[in-house]
């Protein structure tokens, strides 16, 4: 990866200014007013400041793909805006070495008018290529968008998908040294955006040129950047490896009020803790063997108690599961636990979720919090499609079994 700077900014900030609305008033009310209080009628109306970027700073080098991540409102669309010279900072300046290629909203660079096809030469012009470069990349563009059929339509006439899919196809496919996309896959099918994502990476890893990419999608995140820029309230909270600001990011959204203030009741029983038992207890680095362990408090005699457990996704999907039958349980404290030979997990966030049942019915059921983070070296396929959920470490070995011809 070359170390040439192409993505340099120095102190950015963007502010808007927010006008309070005025209520409506009818004719008579208005002239009543001017004439009872024309005081309020000529005053100043009120605005306020908002500064959806502050104090902004980073370089990105020729080659990098960059993560951008944060919640909405954060001020992701605007930096990115202010890099593709659609608005202007409000203070400090932003440096870019080469041709950009944006892809912020559907449609954005489009004429309504104008068809697919003629669309497709008016970005070329736009990125400042003569007819000829556009015309020797035509085919390749109509073939990913997948709008060959529409290719003589206006725009206007295209679904949001549709325009989304031959916007980034245009962009991706015209050689921009920095491509610059918004959360806009998010309008794509799931398998339009993994092509989108292939193509992203060939840009970025095989072609050396720049990919800075807004999403809230954060395995995409992790699949494609090799470098990630969070930001809050509009300010950078943290710069740095993708893993590492990821797992912040994702950390920082679980240690809400709602989880920091959740208390457990004073049941029969319930799970007070858990950790796994290593130097860092929610962390798991190494494909080792790994244990495990709950802490279970027991108020009450509980008898013919059933213990389960779970270990999903994010997203709820079982990857594992067990249980236990144990006959009774007196009053104190517990410690259950679970010896694994390893844990092939991919990089993420997992949840185990434990139960416990006594002759009455349910005692206690808990998603252990913190969340479990995975961070391990990937043994899986490069494509989503086909990487499936474990992340098995291998040797691989091609001999031969007979002599060549």
């Amino acid at each position: 990866m070359s170390s040439k700077v192409v993505v340099r900014a120095e102190r950015l900030g963007k502010r808007y200014t927010l006008r309070q609305k005025e209520p409506y008033l009818a004719a008579r009310d208005y002239l009543a007013k001017l004439i009872t209080q024309p005081w309020k009628v000529f005053r100043q109306k009120r605005r306020e400041a908002f500064w959806a970027l502050k104090d902004v700073s980073f370089e990105i080098n020729e080659g990098e793909a960059i993560g951008i991540i944060g919640k909405n409102g954060a001020g992701k669309s605007t930096l990115l805006k202010i890099l593709s010279r659609i608005t202007e900072p409000t203070e400090g300046y932003a440096e870019l070495h080469g041709r950009v290629g944006s892809l912020l909203e559907v449609g954005t660079g489009f004429h309504p008018e104008l068809t697919g096809r003629e669309n497709i030469y008016f970005a070329g012009v736009i990125l400042g290529m003569s007819r000829q470069e556009v015309r020797k990349k035509f085919d390749e563009i109509v073939e990913f968008a997948g709008v060959e059929q529409f290719l003589d339509t206006p725009l206007k006439y295209y679904s949001s998908g549709m325009a989304m899919r031959l916007a980034f196809s245009v962009a991706a496919h015209l050689e921009p040294e920095i491509l610059v996309v918004d959360e806009v896959l998010a309008v794509g099918d799931i398998e339009f955006q993994k092509k989108c994502l292939n193509k992203m990476e060939n840009v970025s890893q095989k072609s050396g040129r720049t990919v800075l990419f807004v999403s809230h999608q954060m395995g995409q995140i992790r699949r494609l950047c090799n470098r990630a820029i969070w930001l809050e309230e509009g300010q950078v909270r943290m710069i740095g490896p993708t893993l590492e600001v990821v797992a912040a990011y994702e950390k920082s959204n679980m240690e809400n009020p709602e989880h920091q203030n959740y208390k457990r009741t004073r049941q029969k029983a319930f799970f007070r803790e858990w950790k796994l038992r290593s130097p860092s207890p929610y962390l798991l680095s190494t494909f080792d063997p790994v244990e495990v362990v709950f802490v279970l408090e027991v108020n009450q005699m509980l008898h013919h108690v059933h213990h389960g457990i779970l270990l999903t996704t994010m997203d709820s999907q079982i990857l594992w599961g067990s249980y236990t039958n144990i006959r009774t349980l007196s009053p104190g404290l517990y410690e259950i636990s679970y010896a694994f030979r390893m844990l092939p997990l991919p990089t993420g966030m997992f949840v185990w979720r434990v139960t416990l049942f006594d002759t009455n019915g349910l005692v206690d059921s808990w998603e252990a919090f913190p969340y479990m983070q995975v961070q391990l070296p990937n043994y899986q396929h490069s494509h989503d499609q086909w990487s499936g959920i474990m992340n098995l470490p291998h040797e691989k070995e091609i001999k031969a079994l007979t002599p060549a011809l």
